[in-house]
């Protein structure tokens, strides 16, 4: 029986634009100048082994941004701050019957603060289990040992992981637990209705 459900948070809980493909537009910027970024120092910052507001003014003047780390962090946050409130509504029902409904992302430590507070994240689910707390990443096998620990009293095919990364989904597989590719919120519906009742 399933006792534990997962989600991750982009492309699944919430249902926005990357910020990636948002800056192009916003500041008419060369995919290239904007990839190096996300493809090398984001990368700690979503581990924890760096923090973003240390690592983002190094690209500023590349960028043309002209105002402060905590403007574009803002710009940022509310650029993706786009909640599929169906789902939301529906995970409710779930921990009204009991189960454990928490969000698995990786997400670096400013954005996961964000969550918790401007989303209300905190009251809408039991925990937030993010990289950049654990240390790794969901492609690695490990950051789901870390959520393991967290629920000593539950074992891994009592959880259900939702995800749109295919990769992810095979980690999460190979570890041992349930997992399911999110792609609609009435797929997620029936396959998770199987999973529980």
């Amino acid at each position: 029986m399933i006792k534990v459900v997962l989600f991750d948070a982009d492309g699944v809980l919430l249902t926005g634009t990357m910020f990636s493909t948002y800056l192009k537009t916003y500041l008419g910027l060369n995919e290239n100048i904007i990839q190096e970024f996300f493809d090398n120092e984001f990368q700690k910052c979503q581990t924890g082994e760096s923090d973003i507001k240390d690592e983002l003014p190094k690209y500023f003047k590349r960028w043309g941004w002209k105002k402060s780390v905590d403007d574009f962090l803002a710009l940022w946050f509310k650029s993706e701050h786009i909640i599929d409130n169906r789902l939301i509504t529906y995970i409710q029902t779930l921990r009204k019957k009991g189960i454990n409904c928490s969000v698995a992302t990786n997400q670096e430590k400013n954005r996961v603060a964000y969550m918790q507070t401007h989303m209300g994240f905190n009251s809408l689910f039991n925990k937030i289990y993010a990289s950049s707390h654990l240390g790794y990443l969901k492609s690695n096998k490990s950051f789901f040992a870390k959520v393991m620990q967290d629920l000593p009293s539950i074992q891994k095919k009592e959880i259900l992981f939702w995800d749109n990364s295919k990769r992810n989904i095979l980690v999460a597989k190979q570890f041992g637990m349930n997992a399911e590719l999110y792609t609609s919120f009435p797929d997620f519906q029936k396959k998770t209705e199987k999973y529980l009742f």
